[in-house]
């Protein structure tokens, strides 16, 4: 799951040289591990707080755990999204990378910061919480329905993503929370939709877990989806209006 708005462009007003560029790209990296970390917490800590509280029924803590993401996501991207573009997701920033939207770091360092704050993330929420740190996960989440829902789902947060950009920038916070708490209803993976949470949610045996195994499968998918929604979305759009201009 997750974002994001437009990777912030280099301020020609900003003070010179190569200074600048490398502090900007030290904060969005920053600002990509804090984001990924705090959306983790959110999505693993409600979900333990959704389970204990539901009395053992699940729609209620699915409910309270896709509430709970819903608003975390949407405050996360609003206030980091002008720092880093709030992707969160290495699928967001793969597809970021191919569209050739400028970034202020290695886009591999943007993929590593995620994975290696979401799992921080994932343990903040088990300190909480008063659980073991380290649990690796044992739920079960693979099969063919599965797989698809994770295509779907990251299909329809990159389209969500890339068509906002284009016609909504402002409202993309609010959009992307919106998708993300639709799509934990209408998948059947209750949209994981994110390489980096995915490979998170496998350090937890609490409700929000995945066994180690299913990752790769379901980070394939989720790749996948990103590719086809960077096409569509193309096809959609058309050429950007700047390059319209110049033609």
């Amino acid at each position: 799951m997750t974002t994001a708005l437009p990777t912030p462009r280099p301020d020609p007003a900003a003070a010179t040289p190569a200074a600048p560029f490398q502090a900007r790209g030290r904060q969005a990296l920053v600002a990509e591990a804090l984001g990924t970390a705090l959306l983790l917490a959110v999505v693993v800590g409600s979900g333990i707080m959704g389970e204990r509280l539901s009395g053992g029924n699940v729609a209620i803590a699915l409910l309270a755990n896709a509430a709970a993401t819903f608003g975390g996501l949407y405050v996360l991207i609003a206030l980091l999204g002008p720092i880093s573009g709030a992707h969160f997701n290495p699928a967001v920033t793969l597809v970021m990378r191919l569209r050739g939207e400028p970034l202020p770091a290695a886009a591999w360092a943007y993929v590593l910061v995620q994975c290696i704050g979401g799992v921080l993330g994932v343990m903040a929420a088990h300190a909480m919480f008063g659980e073991a740190l380290w649990q690796p996960g044992d739920q079960a989440r693979t099969g063919g329905a599965q797989w698809f829902s994770e295509a779907v789902a990251t299909f329809g947060l990159l389209l969500t993503i890339l068509l906002g950009v284009r016609h909504r920038p402002q409202a993309v916070p609010l959009l992307v929370a919106a998708y993300i708490f639709a799509a934990y209803w209408f998948t059947a993976s209750t949209s994981f939709a994110n390489p980096a949470v995915t490979l998170a949610r496998g350090f937890t045996q609490t409700f929000a877990g995945i066994a180690p195994a299913d990752i790769a499968g379901f980070a394939i998918a989720q790749i996948v989806g990103a590719l086809v929604a960077w096409n569509v979305a193309d096809g959609l759009l058309g050429a950007k209006p700047s390059d319209a201009q110049q033609a």
